[in-house]
């Protein structure tokens, strides 16, 4: 038995034809809803990034505990623990937070791993000389206002030297990676027991394609062509329609290649017939918002559906007869560390919440009433597949705390400041008998508090542009919140700061 994942990061489903968008081309996405079940109901669980990508291992939501970070000491690692059981386990990436601080802890739990480098100011290529100018070059207002913070301005700066360095197809990162992707394939698909997982960071932003993904969606822009706009900032949108539209089309050309580089895949499975031992996943960590909503990317808004609701769609060699079948029964990322693990033959974590899909793919019987996800400290929200429910702190003054025994954030360890009045706490449930640091949280990515309760039907609404108002239906979904919290072994604290 052999497994495949492609992944991608920020795929909005909207964006792709099997879920009924009719404006971009994706004919590679249309082939593989014809061999694989397409799941219509699978929803994120931690977010952003790093905290997705731990939860793709370990099957099981941290965000109540954790913000982004490692993998942690106690974690269950579904690569690991095939590795460990006989499979052979290799990452292809071009995923830079992978190398970074808060993420350097994930690739070596694989067999072997191999890294494309350039993606979103990715410390790469060094040109003393280049310099970017603060507030200029980009056509969005608010990203202006970010590029007076040396952070933002040295990863515009760093982005501009990458792309001079991938002026050629062939030097993408996206085309190395699945280069190197391929290349595993080609080298080892007479071979047995092994796990591929290839993922690229598009089309994240920035939606850097070369001309001829651009020519698959011709219009006209009013704006300067010369600056910067495939790289929005998440943040209100406040640039005009043409301006939306001429980045929502910059995005569309990235998708596009994102299809070109599958559609690569699909042709190595039909040139050796891999469809007969191999296991094919195609995912994403989140959406994107490109406008809706006014909001421009993820974190600092709420967690609407163009990021919540994600693509998935499952090719497994013992139910060929499933092709083309679509499920609407609730599913998560969380599933598809202990799905994988089920078709090799391995066992299952007790301390993996999700499920295997094999009975969802079967026949669309349920694995869960409902799906909880959000960031760390933050609104929390729930959907049971027709209600969306996002619950923010009802004690907003009640501290936020990391759980953690690997104290690093995104690109940076934490400071000694931050670590002069650091508890033990614990030992959670899933912590393997250890205690941990209990950390307070100084500074909150993606603090959508401030947005309040919100409710949205989708049924009536799936756009969520109307809030409803439904003491009974709110009721629930709050219980749903405390049972899963109570499941997960939230912080004590949580509760209270959710008013739960």
């Amino acid at each position: 038995m052999k497994a495949i994942m492609v992944m991608y990061d920020s795929l909005n489903r909207e964006m792709l034809e099997p879920y009924g968008c009719n404006w971009t081309k994706t004919p590679n996405f249309r082939r593989l809803a014809e061999k694989c079940v397409q799941f219509e109901q699978c929803y994120v669980g931690s977010m952003p990034c790093m905290p997705a990508r731990r939860e793709l291992q370990t099957g099981r939501i941290n965000f109540f505990h954790r913000s982004w970070g490692p993998m942690e000491p106690f974690d269950d690692s579904m690569p690991e623990i095939l590795k460990k059981g006989g499979v052979y386990t290799h990452l292809v990436s071009d995923h830079q937070h992978y190398w970074e601080d808060g993420g350097a802890t994930y690739h070596n739990r694989y067999s072997s791993w191999e890294i494309a480098r350039g993606q979103e100011g990715d410390n790469w290529k060094a040109d003393v000389a280049h310099a970017y100018e603060k507030g200029a070059g980009t056509v969005f207002e608010n990203k202006k206002v970010m590029l007076e913070y040396p952070l933002y301005a040295r990863m515009m700066a760093q982005d501009r030297i990458n792309r001079a360095e991938m002026n050629t197809e062939e030097k993408t990162s996206q085309a190395v990676t699945f280069a190197n992707g391929l290349e595993f394939i080609e080298r080892n698909h007479g071979e047995d027991n092994w796990f591929l997982q290839i993922e690229t960071f598009d089309p994240h932003e920035p939606f850097y394609t070369l001309p001829k993904d651009k020519e698959l969606y011709p219009h006209h822009f009013e704006g300067d062509a010369a600056m910067e706009a495939d790289w929005p900032p998440y943040a209100p949108t406040v640039e005009s329609e043409n301006t939306i539209e001429h980045v929502r089309y910059n995005y569309a050309a990235l998708v596009s290649k994102c299809d070109r580089y599958l559609g690569k895949v699909l042709d190595v499975m039909d040139k050796y017939n891999l469809w007969e031992d191999t296991m094919l996943i195609v995912n994403t960590d989140h959406g994107f918002l490109l406008g809706e909503h006014g909001w421009w990317g993820k974190t600092s808004m709420p967690i609407y559906n163009e990021i919540a609701h994600t693509p998935l769609f499952i090719y497994d060699p013992r139910r060929a007869d499933l092709a083309g079948e679509k499920r609407n029964s609730i599913v998560q990322t969380i599933d598809l560390a202990p799905t994988l693990l089920e078709y090799f033959g391995m066992e299952i974590p007790k301390d993996m919440e999700g499920k295997p899909l094999k009975q969802v793919m079967d026949d669309d019987t349920p694995i869960r009433e409902y799906a909880v996800f959000g960031y760390h400290g933050s609104q929390v929200d729930v959907t049971d597949g027709r209600y969306v429910y996002m619950h923010a702190a009802d004690h907003q003054g009640e501290k936020v705390y990391e759980y953690t025994l690997m104290p690093t954030h995104m690109r940076q360890m934490f400071q000694p400041e931050e670590l002069q009045n650091i508890e033990l706490a614990g030992p959670f449930s899933f912590t393997k008998g250890c205690k941990v640091m209990k950390i307070e949280k100084k500074d909150m990515m993606g603090d959508t508090t401030s947005f309040g309760n919100m409710l949205f039907d989708l049924n009536e609404d799936p756009t969520q542009n109307t809030q409803i108002h439904d003491e009974a239906v709110e009721m629930r979904m709050k219980g749903y919140i405390r049972e899963y919290m109570e499941k997960n072994d939230a912080p004590k604290e949580l509760y209270k700061r959710l008013g739960l």
